[in-house]
């Protein structure tokens, strides 16, 4: 599916990040993947959305063909979010769509939190805002998330993914899904291809370890107070789509409730009952639907 798309290469934030990129125009949309993916778990959305906007999905910085710093510092949601902002201007434009799924999903949060002004509309798909999490937070949720403190173990990580070729990485894409038979050996060979590059698998963990305990600092900061006695709101002021499989085998349905409470603009919801984690591949029709309904219609007063 490379030959579909084209593909290139932008210099920003001191980096250069590998693209694949569909369609043109003035509407430029921003695909972020997640762990452990690259720019092809987009492949169904770039042909979609391609007919109408200007689509770039990147391999975020360590992944794939993006370079790949050395120092757990690089990962930092602050220099991710600045990886963003370098795209949009890469592109000439003033502002884009930003979508997001998994660790791709946090940085738009981060995005549109930081930047509103360079955010045209923001889609999620599975991972609720950082304060939501928290307000939702639970021991089973806990349990799902098991693997953020493994990841934070230096090397132990790395020689788990990689052993007996990856094995793992196939298990995530043939069993943690809701609609079985969603990821062809094929396709999971990509992303084995792509994580099996030098340094891609601990530049992919140290997103983890960049950011361990970066909830909790903001939890703490979003209770402060103007020094007029108001409480600050943090809410995401941006348009804002949530799509979410309900078969999330690492995010459990009641973690994201009541995410529409952290939007202070307009918002819509998709859940998607028999899909799971990943929810652009399992539900590429659901998805895509509403992605180019959202992003076509017209920008509210």
């Amino acid at each position: 599916m490379r030959g579909e798309f084209s593909h290139g290469y932008a210099n920003v934030n001191g980096i250069r990040l590998h693209y694949a990129e569909a369609g043109s125009g003035d509407s430029l949309v921003i695909l972020l993947h997640g762990f452990p993916e690259f720019w092809y778990s987009w492949r169904h959305q770039l042909a979609a959305l391609g007919q109408t906007h200007h689509v770039i999905a990147p391999d975020l910085r360590g992944y794939n063909l993006s370079d790949k710093p050395q120092r757990v510092a690089d990962y930092r949601i602050g220099v991710l979010i600045e990886d963003v902002i370098g795209l949009i201007k890469h592109f000439g434009a003033d502002r884009a769509a930003i979508v997001g799924h998994d660790w791709g999903a946090g940085v738009a949060w981060a995005v549109a939190g930081k930047y509103p002004e360079y955010v045209s509309k923001l889609a999620i798909l599975q991972v609720p805002p950082a304060a939501a999490w928290l307000a939702n937070l639970t021991l089973r949720q806990l349990w799902r998330s098991w693997y953020m403190l493994f990841f934070q173990l230096p090397r132990v990580p790395e020689w788990f993914i990689r052993r007996k070729r990856f094995a793992t990485l196939g298990r995530m894409f043939t069993e943690s899904v809701g609609r079985k038979g969603s990821f062809s050996e094929a396709e999971i060979e990509r992303y084995k291809e792509a994580l099996a590059r030098p340094g891609a698998l601990t530049a992919a963990i140290n997103y983890y370890r960049a950011n361990a305990g970066m909830a909790i600092a903001r939890r703490k900061k979003s209770n402060g107070r103007t020094r007029a006695g108001q409480t600050l709101d943090r809410r995401i002021r941006v348009p804002t789509l949530f799509i979410y499989g309900e078969q999330d085998v690492a995010i459990v349905p009641a973690t994201t409730r009541g995410v529409g409470r952290y939007i202070n603009a307009l918002y819509r919801e998709l859940r998607i009952k028999d899909s799971g984690h990943w929810v652009q591949n399992e539900a590429p029709r659901e998805v895509n639907d509403s992605l180019r309904q959202f992003l076509d219609s017209a920008d509210p007063t």
